[in-house]
């Protein structure tokens, strides 16, 4: 998970309270990958590693990339990285052509998809593959309500070029699919959120992600107001079972662009 720039730190463990549901995608990416040419594997916007042992049984040199340093931190003591860098997604950059540059999570925080796609395909060793996941969640009430309760309490305090979004399938399929093999898809997972010690479980997986950005500029006691009418809403829209676990469909869009290698085509 990537850090914005200039935005405060991650808390890998407020992100990980919800780590299995949010590893399941990153397996699902990965299973979807095409075979490889020679060369290293990116973890570009890697967060705490999560998916590093899993791209580790690659068998590949593997780096994770991303901006925050207590995230990095953690990827780190995780010993699947041969190295970690810290960099901006935005303007980063590999030494050498990468077989695969996985992102999972992690593009939604990045702006300029147009430029930044085609840029980073075009550093992929000749065969190689870009693989990319990122919620497309917006729309759904567990996202959609953050801003419209934030701009209802205290309008204008939410900084809109801040908040994670990404572009619609056939604007991906517009700006990709002349560059090599694309495919395209999406996953809605219907996942079951367990009771929380405090708080609507809903508020407590977003809030570690999309809310950041919406509570940061606002001070203690309007975090609270905030978050008490979000809960409000979310106990109508996201009823908890008498258990209080609460099931929770969460929509991810996929995308793989494999380039053509033109050294194989001319053997």
């Amino acid at each position: 998970m990537m850090a914005a720039a200039g935005t405060p730190d991650w808390n890998p463990g407020t992100y990980h309270r919800f780590r299995g549901l949010r590893l399941r995608p990153a397996l699902d990416l990965l299973r979807s990958l095409p075979p490889l040419p020679e060369g290293g594997v990116v973890d570009l916007g890697c967060g705490a590693g999560d998916a590093g042992p899993a791209l580790r049984a690659l068998g590949r040199p593997l780096t994770g990339v991303d901006l925050s340093p207590a995230m990095l931190d953690t990827a780190r003591d995780s010993g699947a990285y041969d190295r970690v860098d810290q960099a901006d997604m935005a303007s980063w950059t590999p030494d050498t052509p990468p077989a695969l540059i996985f992102s999972n999570a992690a593009l939604h925080w990045v702006g300029d998809h147009p430029a930044l796609l085609p840029r980073l395909a075009a550093t992929l060793a000749p065969g190689g593959t870009l693989a990319v996941q990122v919620p497309h969640q917006n729309n759904a009430p567990s996202h959609r309500m953050w801003l419209t309760l934030a701009e209802e309490h205290f309008p204008g305090r939410v900084d809109p070029d801040r908040i994670p979004g990404v572009l619609r399938p056939a604007e991906y399929h517009h700006l990709l699919a002349p560059l090599g093999q694309l495919t395209l898809w999406e996953t809605e997972y219907y996942q079951e959120l367990a009771p929380q010690a405090e708080g609507h479980p809903v508020r407590r997986f977003t809030e570690a992600t999309f809310a950041r950005p919406v509570l940061e500029p606002l001070d203690p006691e309007e975090q609270a107001r905030l978050i008490a009418a979000y809960e409000a809403v979310m106990d109508s829209v996201y009823p908890a079972d008498a258990q209080g676990r609460v099931l929770f469909p969460f929509r991810r869009m996929f995308f793989t662009l494999t380039l053509q290698d033109s050294s194989a085509n001319s053997a």
